[in-house]
């Protein structure tokens, strides 16, 4: 009896190492469970990774794109700015009407734009009865002048051209490249100096102006030269 107990108790010995040994193998050790919660982190991270790489990607391509769009934005809004220009100066000539109702009425009626020209401010005190138009970055302008005695060049001879309605005189300044025109069939004489390549709008706009503000007048040419 006494060696079938001790034969028993031995058998739970060994049972109950081998379930304690089974629990073990059953059950995550601690650097199971630190590797496995290192992996689980190492893939949070990874998609993590995946999910936020195409914004970063876009943002990257983005950013240089706007600014691209920003400095070619300044660029434009620079060119077509306008630019500050001097005061022109002009100097006086003999205008005997300059304060007269023609001019009066004339002025005022005249546009700021004449073609590619813009009008110009002026240096004070400047000539009455004057407008000046430049282009955007300076250079030589169209001058008007209105209240003019009559050119010393007009006579009975003189070539006229006919522009919208108003008969002009040309005296041509080789020198200066440019060419003065005179409307000679108004109540006053006027005088509109246009350089070389302006084109026809100008002569055209001024036409346009004096037919409507000025009414025709029999011409008064000066003799023939002798």
């Amino acid at each position: 009896m006494a060696a079938e107990s001790s034969d028993h108790d031995s058998a739970k010995d060994t049972a109950g190492q081998v379930a304690e040994s089974t629990t073990l193998a059953d059950g995550p050790s601690d650097t199971e469970s630190a590797t496995s919660d290192t992996a689980a982190s190492s893939t949070d991270s990874t998609a993590s990774t995946r999910q936020h790489s195409p914004a970063l990607i876009a943002t990257a391509v983005a950013l240089p794109v706007a600014l691209v769009v920003v400095v070619l934005g300044i660029a434009i809004f620079a060119r077509n700015a306008p630019v500050d220009r001097e005061p022109l100066v002009l100097g006086p000539v003999p205008a005997p009407a300059a304060t007269g109702a023609a001019c009066t009425n004339l002025l005022p009626a005249l546009p700021t734009e004449l073609g590619d020209y813009t009008k110009s401010t002026l240096v004070e005190p400047s000539p009455p009865a004057t407008r000046a138009w430049q282009h955007t970055d300076g250079g030589d302008p169209i001058v008007l002048r209105c209240g003019l005695d009559r050119p010393l060049e007009f006579n009975r001879a003189s070539a006229l051209q006919i522009v919208n309605g108003v008969q002009w005189f040309e005296a041509r300044d080789q020198a200066a490249k440019a060419s003065t025109w005179f409307a000679v069939d108004r109540e006053t004489y006027i005088a509109l100096t246009v350089p070389d390549g302006s084109g026809p709008t100008p002569l055209q706009a001024v036409s346009d102006t004096i037919t409507a503000n000025l009414p025709a007048t029999p011409l008064d040419p000066g003799p023939l030269p002798n």
